[in-house]
Order: structure tokens, then C-alpha cells, then sequence
């Protein structure tokens, strides 16, 4: 048993705050001792040893941006942007990072095509000692404001990207959270090059006339990375139930966001972890399974150290190594084992060798 995260933000958390993604989120948190600025961001969850530890053998790791929006204060207001060439920079940074990191690690490997999936996955076979395991990360574009125009995302897809976000907030693509709007004219152009490309579209983030709109126009392989249905979480980050049934019929998948204010109408920042358990996440995805009728279209997509850290997980979590407990809980409640490696890793898994060139 494998664990895919469809969403981490790892390379925001090294140039943003400086927290070297080869130490265990343990020896972060040791170095980290601020209080302001734990705070500010939350105690590390991520590193590469816990994930490892931990068999996260995959995730989509993010090229994150934000739009300017004037607070100085935000976690990401180094990684904020006023003009589309600022949104590339930070993102080549980012994918630059991810290349050092890769060329540097051996426990690391960027997936870009299907023969690097497979590479990966096969240090995971029964038998395989530790030593050999590899971490792939599937690069995703969380925003796609570093795509100075449409045409341009055939740069982004050479150099790695398989997955893009066109929003966070209202960017020039598409309308998004807390900023509702349709899909603009250059976020249909942006459609269609990346279906030229067989790039997968990740719904995360889109207002919901955009997102409607996306399940539509798009011909091509459609996900929710991190998205929470809305029945947990009533704002327009998440997924309404009509969303979620067309998602499926898309043959799409969404993962689980383990962020406790997205998992509860009641719970602020400050409250107690306990005020979450961990039986909410497995509500979560028992949500989407009954909704949709099978245990197909749901995985996770943690969002770990995006803005939030241990503080703000569900009780039972710790750091990356824990997400296996999800596996547990859905196991004592009855859940067969052909559902949850579906759900910790096949659902993923399948779309992404449906996009993946052979290499």
C-alpha cells in the first residue's frame, strides 16, 4: 500500500520560509522556534524522510503564486505578484528548485513521463529495501498567471508541468475563490492549448461559474486536487454537490483537503485539534463515495504546510507519515482493500497514466 498526495506545496515552504524539504518535519519544527512566526505559518508537517517513512511514494508538487492583495502579513506574501511577468518569475524559481532538488537527491525523481512513473513505483515493490525507495513529484501549476499567454504553457509543459490550477483568486484566466466570475476569454483559449497537450485540469480554486463552465469546455483529463465537498465546508473554495456528481461523470477525482478549516463550518484557527478527529476526513470521503457511487473518484490531497501547519490538521495527524492512519480508519469501517488503495493512490494513479506520455 502507496500513498498519492495530489497536493503539497513544498516549494513555497524552501523559498518562502527557508524549510529545507530533506529534513524531517520534526527537525524542522526544532529549528523553528519563533512564536510569531509559528503563528504565522503553523508547525512543519513535511519532509522528505517522514514522507518516505510514511510511503508517500507520489505528489503533485505545486508551483505556487498569489495575487498582490496588499497584506504584508499573509503566509505567501513573498510569493505574491503584481504583473504576469512577476507570477513567471516566482514560478520559474519554484521549478527550478524542484530540477536542483531532483538532480541533487537520489530519493527524489520528477515525473513527467510514464516510464519516470513507473521508474518510481518500482522502487516500491514488495521486497525493496527502504534504501531504494523514491519520492516522484508530478509538477501542478496552483494559479496559471506564470503563462504569459495561452500559447505559451507548451514552455511550461516541456520543462515539466503535467497538471494546472487555472486560479486561486480571480486571475486572467478564470474567476476564483472568494472572487466569483466565469472563465475568461484567454482561460477558454488556455483550455484548449492544454488539451492540445493532454495536460490534466485541476478544478481547485475555480469560482463556480468558471468551474461549471471548465466541466463543459474541457475535452481533456479533469481533477479537484485539494477540495472538500461543500456540505463540510459552506464557501465557495469547495465543491457543491452538483460539482462533485459532474466531476465523477467526468471520470474526474478530488482529494480530501486536511485542513481543519476546511472541514468544519465551526472550527477557527486557535481551536483545539481534537475539535476536528480524524473520523471527518473519513466522513469526507465516504461523502463522495456514496454520492457518486463508488470509491473512484476521491483520494487526497493534503495541501500540507500550504498556509497552515500542524496546529490546523485533524486530530491524529502529525506530520505526511500519518496519512496511511486514513487507510486504517476507512479499513475499521469496513471499507474493502481494493477501495482504499484506490482511494490512498489508484484514483490518482489512473489519471495520471491516462496523461503522462510514454517517455
Amino acid at each position: 500500500m502507496i500513498v498519492v498526495d495530489a497536493h503539497q506545496d513544498i516549494a513555497y515552504n524552501v523559498l518562502c520560509y527557508g524549510r529545507d524539504y530533506r529534513r524531517s518535519a520534526l527537525e524542522t519544527r526544532s529549528i523553528e522556534t519563533d512564536p510569531a512566526l509559528i503563528a504565522r505559518r503553523g508547525s512543519a508537517t513535511l519532509g522528505l524522510p517522514d514522507a518516505l517513512l510514511g510511503r508517500v511514494a507520489i505528489t503533485f508538487a505545486t508551483l505556487f503564486v498569489a495575487p498582490d492583495d496588499g497584506d504584508p502579513n499573509a503566509p505567501w506574501a513573498n510569493f505574491s505578484y503584481k504583473t504576469p511577468q512577476q507570477a513567471y518569475k516566482l514560478a520559474m524559481d519554484q521549478l527550478d528548485y524542484y530540477n536542483r532538488l531532483a538532480d541533487s537527491t537520489p530519493k527524489v525523481r520528477l515525473i513527467k513521463t510514464a516510464a519516470d512513473l513507473d521508474a518510481v513505483l518500482a522502487t516500491w515493490e514488495d521486497g525493496k529495501p527502504m534504501s531504494e525507495r523514491q519520492q516522484g513529484m508530478v509538477l501542478l501549476m496552483e494559479n496559471a498567471d506564470p503563462i504569459l499567454e495561452p500559447k505559451q504553457f507548451e514552455e511550461w509543459y516541456e520543462r515539466g508541468v503535467r497538471l494546472v490550477g487555472p486560479a486561486w483568486e480571480a486571475t486572467r484566466y478564470a474567476g476564483g475563490t472568494g472572487h466569483p466570475g466565469p472563465l475568461t476569454k484567454l482561460g477558454y483559449e488556455l483550455l484548449e492549448v492544454m488539451a492540445s497537450f493532454n495536460a490534466i485540469l485541476d478544478l481547485s480554486h475555480l469560482a463556480e461559474q468558471a468551474c461549471m463552465q471548465a466541466l463543459d469546455r474541457y475535452e481533456g483529463i479533469i481533477i479537484a486536487s485539494h477540495s472538500n465537498p461543500r456540505s463540510f465546508r459552506n464557501t465557495d473554495r469547495h465543491l457543491t454537490d452538483e460539482a462533485i456528481k459532474r466531476l465523477a461523470e467526468r471520470e474526474g477525482v478530488m482529494g480530501i483537503v486536511l485542513y481543519n478549516r476546511f472541514l468544519s463550518d465551526n472550527w477557527t484557527t486557535g481551536d483545539p485539534k481534537s475539535n476536528v478527529p480524524l473520523d471527518v476526513v473519513l466522513s469526507a470521503i465516504d461523502y463522495v463515495c456514496q454520492m457518486t457511487g463508488s470509491s473512484a473518484h476521491v483520494g487526497i490531497g493534503s495541501d500540507f504546510d500550504g498556509g497552515f501547519g500542524l496546529e490546523s490538521t485533524p486530530d491524529g495527524l502529525d506530520t505526511v507519515t500519518d496519512l496511511l492512519r486514513i487507510g486504517d480508519g476507512l479499513r475499521a469501517k469496513g471499507y474493502p482493500e481494493a477501495d482504499i488503495e484506490a482511494i490512498l493512490s489508484g484514483n490518482w494513479l489512473r489519471k495520471l497514466r491516462q496523461a503522462l506520455p510514454a517517455g
